[in-house]
């Protein structure tokens, strides 16, 4: 004998799991493996100055679809010294980040709006564990890997970041 609650209940879920189900290719994803890689030449570029420590040639990722793509499938030849990208959002926010697809290692410095550091990891390539930055930063900055310990840039350091990408 079934409940009438536990109908009204399968009634009301059912669709709601079809929509999801539904929905699922529609979801940003790119799977494992997968070669494809932003457009870097498309990317507009800013410059990004850790204070009396390094400046970059930074690309931006503004958008869900560069952000999602990141440095996936560059190589070294691609992100040379000078070269970072920027990952710019709208607001501080808790952030995480993991490696999936990137085939260099990397350093990603967590920024607030202030332009303080708060965090700095040094990330294995294809690494699929996330990265996280520890409090609430507004920009994630990636470069080669071990310029940041090279350079000495860390937590408390401040980033010059560009007033348009602060509206």
């Amino acid at each position: 004998m079934t409940r009438p609650g536990t109908v009204r209940f399968a009634l009301i879920c059912l669709p709601v799991a079809l929509a999801a189900v539904i929905a699922l290719p529609a979801c940003d994803y790119i799977p494992r493996g997968s070669t494809q890689k932003n457009d870097l030449a498309a990317l507009r570029t800013v410059t990004i100055t850790v204070t009396g420590k390094k400046s970059y040639n930074a690309w931006v990722a503004e958008t869900q679809d560069t952000q999602m793509l990141g440095l996936m499938n560059v190589t070294d030849a691609e992100l040379t010294a000078d070269r970072a990208m920027i990952f710019a959002f709208d607001r501080d926010e808790y952030r995480s980040f993991w490696m999936r697809n990137t085939i260099i290692p990397l350093d990603i410095a967590y920024i607030r709006s202030d332009g303080t550091i708060v965090k700095t990891y040094t990330m294995e390539p294809l690494n699929e564990i996330g990265y996280h930055s520890i409090e609430p930063a507004r920009f994630a900055l990636e470069v080669r890997a071990g310029q940041f310990a090279e350079l000495g840039i860390k937590p408390g350091d401040h980033v010059e970041i560009p007033p348009d990408l602060l509206d």
